[in-house]
């Protein structure tokens, strides 16, 4: 009887004894992840260099202050507005930026600017958004609208890409991050050339995934809706902006810098394994499964 009670009591005695070395476990940890703490680097990117492309405002601007306030060097580029370059540039925290005049359509500039400047990270952002409607539209106004959509928003990446995947590989490695857009999936009744050139955008990032994983570069994509930025001003201003905003359950459009957060994750070091993937930020205007 007496060894029955013992092992009972013994038996209650110990979770006591196991919940007490559990709390001692979790104050150690704790303290010992607040001591981590003040060590942790809080300039992430210190000492790379990115450049993003059209990067003098809207989501460009957005996602080259996200970078310079992780440390980053930022090279900005663009194609004409000088003003909206420098501004951007000298709004950034840190030292080192620069802005360089490049139009990605023109391949000779994009190829020195590659033979000029090793770049760790490129955002692939610039491009044009421009409607053109099926049933009126002239046949000459149809041509020159694809011409210049699919110049700007494929065919320059696509040299970003080529030139900046080599520099990358010969070097060990880096992050290319193309902005494309939910028109890709969904369809544009309204820009046709648009919603086709983003869609073959996500075919040649992921192209590229592949292509450049063994030299250890990741690839990656960012698919906004519409976003509050100039270039679509005019479209959210107009007629059509209430129904643009209504898509959202949240009755708005995305921030630039809502965007710039989504861009920032692949350079996250353990973001390698997301390499290929295309990340939306439409506020569930538009699901994909």
């Amino acid at each position: 009887m007496m060894r029955a009670l013992l092992l009972i009591a013994s038996a209650l005695a110990a979770p006591k004894k196991h919940s007490s070395d559990a709390a001692s476990r979790i104050r150690r940890a704790a303290r010992n992840r607040a001591s981590n703490d003040v060590g942790v680097d809080p300039l992430p990117l210190q000492g790379k260099l990115a450049i993003v492309t059209g990067g003098g405002r809207g989501i460009g601007a957005a996602v080259a202050k996200a970078l310079a306030q992780r440390g980053c060097r930022v090279l900005i580029t663009y194609r004409s507005n000088v003003d909206a370059a420098a501004d951007t540039m000298l709004s950034l925290p840190g030292d080192g930026h620069d802005a360089r005049q490049c139009d990605v359509t023109d391949a000779d500039a994009v190829a020195q600017l590659f033979e000029d400047v090793d770049a760790d990270i490129v955002v692939n952002n610039a491009a044009i958004y421009e409607e053109s409607h099926f049933l009126d539209a002239s046949y000459e106004d149809w041509q020159r609208v694809w011409r210049d959509t699919i110049n700007a928003n494929l065919v320059g990446p696509a040299n970003v890409i080529f030139h900046a995947g080599r520099s990358m590989a010969r070097r060990g490695g880096g992050v290319i991050v193309c902005v494309s857009s939910r028109g890709a999936f969904r369809g544009e009744p309204n820009a046709p050339a648009y919603g086709a050139s983003k869609a073959g955008l996500n075919q040649l990032s992921q192209s590229a995934a592949k292509a450049l994983a063994p030299s250890n570069v990741v690839v990656g994509v960012v698919a906004p809706g519409f976003v509050d930025t100039a270039m679509a001003a005019e479209v959210l201003q107009g007629p059509r902006g209430d129904a643009i905003r209504g898509d959202s359950p949240f009755n708005r459009v995305a921030s630039v810098e809502e965007v710039a957060e989504a861009v920032l994750y692949f350079t996250h070091t353990n973001a390698k394994w997301s390499s290929g993937a295309i990340i939306d930020v439409n506020g569930a205007s538009y699901l994909r499964s």
